[in-house]
């Protein structure tokens, strides 16, 4: 079979072409860039949850410390892990907060038994602990979960 000469060139100047080539480069980049921006997407909610889990610890230690057994509204750690989990801070799921209360007597430091001697006597300590499981996904990444954890401690007042 014999070509004529307006065929090969034909097929040259098609081999040569670059038609096509710039939509198949900018769907690669794009969807680089579109990975990256979405990684750091997440990335910033996750620290914005981080702040808001040490925010939660703070609170939960406050609330504790004006509810100690002379304040006439005493509160217990499922009281205070209650008010915790409502906060209602926004992109924290109460059911991903674990909230871990501990007393101890000041300045000693040792753990108090709530058996022999109130734990929320004011000039006793009580910490608060929050963690959170963050989810974090990223496309193109298995989903991954970031345990954040914060603790605040504070003297109970009254």
């Amino acid at each position: 079979m014999i070509l004529r000469w307006s065929t090969v060139a034909r097929c040259r100047r098609i081999a040569k072409a670059e038609d096509g080539a710039a939509a198949v480069e900018m769907a690669v980049s794009i969807t680089a860039l579109l990975m990256v921006i979405v990684g750091m997407m997440k990335m910033c909610l996750a620290i914005y949850c981080y702040h808001y889990t040490s925010e939660a610890a703070r609170e939960g230690a406050r609330w504790a410390i004006v509810r100690g057994s002379s304040s006439g509204n005493e509160t217990t750690a499922d009281g205070i892990s209650t008010y915790v989990k409502a906060l209602g801070y926004p992109a924290l799921l109460p059911a991903n907060m674990t909230v871990t209360v501990t007393w101890a007597g000041f300045p000693t430091g040792v753990a108090c038994t709530p058996n022999t001697n109130p734990c929320d006597n004011p000039g006793n300590m009580v910490t608060v602990t929050v963690q959170y499981a963050f989810p974090l996904s990223i496309p193109f990444r298995s989903t991954r979960t970031l345990n954040m954890s914060s603790t605040s401690s504070a003297i109970i007042a009254q």
